[in-house]
Order: C-alpha cells, then structure tokens, then sequence
C-alpha cells in the first residue's frame, strides 16, 4: 500500500530526524566547529568557514523554508540583523523604502535612522489601506516592507494585492511573517519575494533563544541573501540553531493551544467595560477579518486593547498580574503582557505613534499555553483594577 504524500508540517518537523549515518543518531547532532578540513588544495569542501555555511544551521534553514514553501533560507543572529541585511541586499544608495506606518518599534528604528542620515528614502504607508498602497507604489520603489498582522495593532495586509502593486513599481516585497509563523501563513505563495522572521517568537517558542531568518521565494534572492550574510557576518550560530530546530518541532501543537486560549481571553475582554477596543483580526468586526481569513490558516494568539483609562487604567491592570509577565517580546509558552507606547515601541516618534495609534493605554497580550481558566482569572482581575481607575 502506498502511503500518502507526507505533509509540510511532517517533513519540516522531522528535519534532521534519524539521518545520522555514523552513529544512528535519533536526533540530528550539533556541529559547533568553526572550520572544516579541506580534501587537498584547491577543492573546497561543502562546509569551509561556520560564517558562511554550518550543517545543523542548514538543517534550521531546510525546515524554515519547506515550511514558508521557499527556495532557501539565511539563519541570522537576530530578527534585527535579518532586517538590516534584507535592507542591505535589497535597497541601493538613496533607494525608496514603503513600509508599513505601524510595524514592529525596532524596525522603525532602523529604518528612521537610515532615513535621516541619507542612506534611504522611508515612506511610511498604512498599507491595509489599498488606495494608500496604491498611491505610495505609483511610483518606482526599491523595497516593500510589510508586516501582518502588525505590531502592535494587528492590522491585517492584503499581502497578494500588495505584493502586485509593489512588482510593478520594481520593488521586492518582503514580509514579516513572525506574527503568525509559516504554519498560519505563507506570504511566499500569497505573492511576496521574502519572508522575514525574528524565530526568537514563535518558532524557537521558549524565550531563550536570540535569531532571525530570512526565506527566499527563488533560488537567486536566497544566493543573494546568503551572499550578504557571509560578507557581513550576520549569520546565527551553530547551537542557537540546533536549540530553534527543537522549538520549531514543537510549533504545530503550540500554536493550537495558544489560539485555544486567546479566543478565551478576546471573549473576556469584549466584554468588560475597562475595555474601549480589542484588536484581533479573528473578531468579524476586526477591519481586517475577512482578508485574515482567506490568507491566514488560524487568527493567532496576540491580542491588543484599549482601556478606556488610559495609563493610569494601564498601570493599575500591569501592576498586581500573577500570569501575565510584564516583559518584551512574544510567542514563548509563558504570557506576556507589554505597554507598546513605552516598551516595543518606545523608540517611535511622538508624532509616529499617535500616526499608527499607539496610546498610552494600549496594552498587547501573547497568550501562552498555560491553563485557560488561570489567565482568564488573572486578566479579569487585572480589568477589575483598570476599571477602578475610572470610577
């Protein structure tokens, strides 16, 4: 009997898995050498140098793209260093960014610099608007920076429409896909050129891990990228790789418990009253949900709100939580609760912020996968507190 072709999601978790010729080795082993031994003169093996290529980095990188359905993938130190050396590979001197007007703090950051200093010209776009995006990729630009859903408000992009628009204005669009990570969505095959992740989230999924990655849609942007990578020394290293390649085999099961939960926390906070507004594009009311729905394959697991008291409502639901650690970053198992305003985006303009609508008393939840009824308690009580604010 012949069996079935085996899933994306198989074949990526079991990277690696049973492959050891040597010693049979169930799981794949790390290789921590810096350098490899050359046969003879002048023939230079597969690997030479850790910085330009590793087997256990590889291993991490094959899995990342079988899962986005990409050509090739470049593991770097962080999600930071994969941003700049996209900007790097793909925006020449003074060349035209249009990025998202309400992405991640950091890359805001950094492309607001390379701005001021002349390097590149940014123009911040809402880019769920189609008629904004229209009018920004008019005309000719280098790079389309897309983020969806966004950060923090997870406004949602219609990553094919834009990806069109932006290929005919000569740009190579790029989208960060470390919101829903490729079991969610595949921007690849929605039309993107590259995929972005900082695997620090959801993929590594345990909060011990710094890296990023970068998967190209063809084999020329992935010799690209690697390029890049070699020459800058960008790439991540061999045993924060072997420790994502163990997250990633988690990610499936993760994913369905942290959306498990979230839907039981968005059901508590439409409903009381310290709660001016929720952002979840699995809400239909969400502006985004019908968009969410045709290229995502679940809503995820962040959720953003307005409390109707402002900071001092945020203070008071922050300062009292028991599951909800008040701290960066997102997608390990552990719930996270942050202030955007002055933590992830703290870095933003006054006048950038208030552009994206990020108010003192917008807060963003990564729900782990702790027990639902002890985060719901824990976010009811801290409601509680907000609401008092008010009184």
């Amino acid at each position: 009997m012949d069996l079935p072709e085996p899933t994306l999601v198989t074949r990526a978790l079991r990277q690696g898995i049973s492959n050891d010729t040597q010693h049979g080795a169930v799981v794949p082993p790390w290789y921590p050498s810096t350098n490899f031994a050359f046969p003879v003169i002048g023939e230079e093996p597969d690997y030479a140098y850790s910085r330009s290529g590793n087997p256990t980095r590889d291993l991490f990188g094959q899995a990342l793209a079988t899962l986005e359905k990409g050509a090739g993938t470049v593991i770097t130190s962080s999600g930071m260093s994969a941003a700049t050396l996209a900007i790097m590979a793909f925006v020449p001197a003074a060349g035209r960014v249009v990025a998202a007007h309400d992405l991640y703090g950091g890359t805001w950051r950094l492309l607001d610099r390379l701005g001021a200093d002349g390097k590149l010209q940014v123009d911040w776009v809402d880019l769920s608007d189609p008629d904004a995006a229209r009018a920004a990729l008019s005309t000719p630009a280098d790079l389309v920076w897309v983020e969806t859903p966004s950060n923090p408000l997870l406004r949602i992009t219609d990553i094919a429409a834009v990806a069109e628009l932006g290929h005919a204005a000569g740009a190579v669009v790029l989208a960060d896909n470390t919101f829903c990570s490729p079991l969610l969505q595949q921007p690849l095959t929605l039309g993107a050129d590259v995929v972005l992740h900082s695997t620090t989230k959801f993929i590594n999924g345990h909060s011990d891990v710094i890296g990023g990655a970068l998967v190209a849609g063809t084999d020329e942007l992935a010799e690209q990228l690697d390029w890049w990578a070699n020459t800058t020394g960008v790439a991540g290293s061999s045993f924060d790789a072997w420790l994502q390649l163990r997250g990633l085999r988690t990610l499936d099961v993760r994913l369905r418990m942290h959306e498990a939960n979230a839907r039981a926390v968005v059901a508590l906070l439409v409903d009381h009253p310290a709660v001016a507004r929720v952002h979840y594009p699995g809400l239909p009311d969400h502006p985004g949900h019908d968009i969410a729905t045709r290229q995502q394959h679940g809503f995820g697991s962040l959720v953003s709100f307005d409390l109707a008291g402002g900071r001092a409502a945020a203070d008071a639901m922050c300062h009292g939580l028991d599951w909800f650690v008040l701290a960066e970053s997102l997608g390990g198992v552990e719930s996270l609760i942050v202030h955007p305003s002055s933590m992830t985006h703290g870095a933003m303009s006054d006048d950038a912020k208030q552009l994206a609508g990020i108010g003192e008393g917008l807060l963003r939840l990564s729900i782990g996968i702790e027990q639902t009824s002890d985060l719901v308690a824990d976010l009811t009580a801290g409601l509680d507190r907000a609401a008092a604010t008010t009184v």
